[in-house]
């Protein structure tokens, strides 16, 4: 066993970094807050005034006192939706949290928000929300107050395989495999959203407040003609002692909260995964040093074994193939007592010893044929030990170029993205900086099937580098305009690159990405080591063992 990481000094550099990524770091907590507000004071004033309480206000009260809520999607639609006036966090609040000191997913419809209504985000994050309960085994509370489907947008929510009805097919499936789904409805729910409550396996209803229908008094008039009213049609006295279909009638938000706690509390206990835990041990070196280490400028090197030194415990590092593949570290460590395997890119510029003993120097951040063959190896040893793997990435792709392409870069790399893809073990991606191309895959982006993946502000998401692609949008679209006939000058060729680079850096920004749900959550960086933790812990509620198995793999 190895020590990670160093005593670093707290030169200009570092006060640079540490200032340039606190101030990243303020500009997303500040939007998060925002979008806290959802649909803002004056719908949420309106909602108070009929007794309901605000979704993360339901969702306080809900979880175990003193316990924190993991939100997920918090900048989901971010941008989106403008000409609909914004849909804050998708109107849908979505997240991890304990109740009696077990691990829930809790769904909760924000109805400050046009009124609670399912746009194509919202939809994917009730989407995500669902495959989180099923892949880990978790309970999941649906706190319903929906207006149902947003019809400006129904084209783009209704038909296809992962839309609207993806969220009912869900619901059947978890029923099927023994995962108990809780429906408190606290508002409306509307149409084809009446599905949910329904095929959850029990359902509360608030009096004076809750209703279930496929069709409201509006739409009955104009189909069939009847006069009717929402309380007669589908209200709590209609559900709970005329249709039956729903198990619990209470008075209030709060009383309906209480009961979800007490039907928790009952659930029996299913098997756990098992994954290894030891009593926990703080790193040897400062966490806050993180902010200092990551640099404020996207294209300078760093050492990740410092990174590394301020997340594992006692800073102790079982380093797998040390001298050999040096662009990818490997190796195994424990992180809040938890045993992990650690897949990380090193974005410093390192030398690889040859087989004929002369040195290479490899460039920091790129994977490498021996780099992708020593971590297909070792992802497939934590499969083989049941271990699960935190990646790390910083990466700007695979080596390129007639040397790499004869020493069989292609081969090694699908090794690896071989045996990220058939990994069974729980998975669990970092976004640190650059995540480009292929490099994105092999290190398990979100293609990959992550059980949960995160970015940080310095994140970069996109299919290839800044400058290079820009360079290549610029050459394609000044090859088009002359093709035309037109000539283009020096001076149109630099306004060009601008627009084209504003563009494409705004596509890679992390927000892009959170808005479009392609990451879970963008977190503080000191957040990483405890965010692992909770994401093994809830993990480990599944404890179905699937066989590991890579198929075909070219050697």
């Amino acid at each position: 066993m190895s020590k990670c990481g160093t005593q670093i000094e707290h030169d200009a550099s570092y006060e640079r970094n540490r200032d340039a990524n606190q101030k990243t770091l303020a500009q997303f907590r500040e939007r998060i807050e925002k979008t806290r507000l959802g649909g803002g004071q004056e719908a949420s004033s309106r909602q108070r005034k009929r007794g309901k309480m605000l979704p993360r206000e339901r969702i306080a009260k809900l979880i175990d006192a003193g316990t924190h809520f993991m939100e997920l999607g918090s900048l989901a639609a971010a941008g989106m939706y403008a000409e609909y006036g914004g849909a804050p966090a998708a109107g849908i609040v979505v997240g991890l949290g304990k109740i009696h000191d077990r691990d829930v997913v809790i769904v909760a419809n924000d109805s400050t928000v046009k009124a609670g209504a399912y746009f194509p985000m919202t939809i994917k994050k009730n989407l995500r929300a669902q495959e989180i309960a099923i892949e880990n085994r978790l309970p999941i509370i649906y706190l319903v107050d929906s207006a149902g489907v947003f019809l400006p947008m129904q084209s783009e929510i209704f038909p296809d395989k992962d839309d609207f009805g993806r969220i009912f097919y869900n619901n059947a499936i978890l029923s099927s495999i023994g995962v108990p789904q809780i429906a408190a409805v606290m508002g409306p729910c509307v149409a084809g959203g009446a599905y949910l409550p329904i095929m959850s396996d029990e359902s509360i209803i608030v009096e004076g407040t809750g209703s279930v229908f496929l069709a409201g008094p509006y739409l009955v008039k104009a189909a069939i003609g009847e006069d009717t009213d929402t309380e007669k049609l589908g209200g709590a006295e209609t559900h709970s002692s005329v249709s039956g279909i729903i198990d619990y009638k209470v008075k209030s938000d709060e009383e309906a909260l209480d009961l979800v706690r007490s039907l928790v509390s009952k659930l029996g206990v299913s098997a756990k995964a098992g994954f290894d835990r030891s009593k926990s041990s703080p790193p040897k070196f400062d966490q806050k040093e993180i902010y200092g280490i990551i640099p404020g400028e996207r294209s300078k090197p760093y050492d990740m074994y410092e990174l590394l030194g301020r997340m594992i415990d006692a800073s102790d590092f079982d380093e797998y193939k040390a001298t050999y593949g040096k662009s990818v570290i490997c190796g195994y460590a424990r992180v809040d007592g938890w045993a992990v395997g650690i897949v990380a890119n090193q974005r410093t510029i390192v030398k690889s010893k040859q087989a004929d003993g002369s040195s290479e120097m490899q460039i920091g951040g790129v994977i490498y044929s021996q780099s992708a063959d020593k971590a297909a190896r070792f992802i497939m040893n934590c499969n083989q030990k049941r271990i699960p793997i935190v990646f790390l990435q910083d990466v700007t792709g695979f080596m390129v170029g007639t040397r790499a392409e004869r020493g069989g870069i292609i081969k090694d790399g699908a090794k690896m993205v071989n045996a990220v893809a058939n990994s069974t073990v729980p998975k669990i991606t970092f976004i640190i900086g650059n995540s480009f191309g292929a490099g994105n895959y092999a290190m398990c982006g979100k293609a990959y099937e992550p059980r949960m993946i995160f970015a940080l502000p310095s994140a970069r998401i996109a299919v290839m580098g800044g400058e290079q692609a820009s360079q290549t949008l610029l050459s394609i679209r000044v090859q088009q305009m002359e093709r035309g006939g037109k000539n283009i000058s020096s001076e149109e060729q630099i306004r060009l690159l601008d627009e084209i680079t504003k563009r494409y850096d705004e596509e890679m920004n992390p927000l892009y990405a959170a808005a479009r749900m392609w990451v879970d959550e963008i977190i503080d960086p000191i957040d990483i080591r405890k965010t692992i933790s909770l994401v093994i812990g809830v993990a480990n509620n599944n404890g179905e063992v699937r066989q590991f198995n890579v198929g075909v793999l070219q050697t």
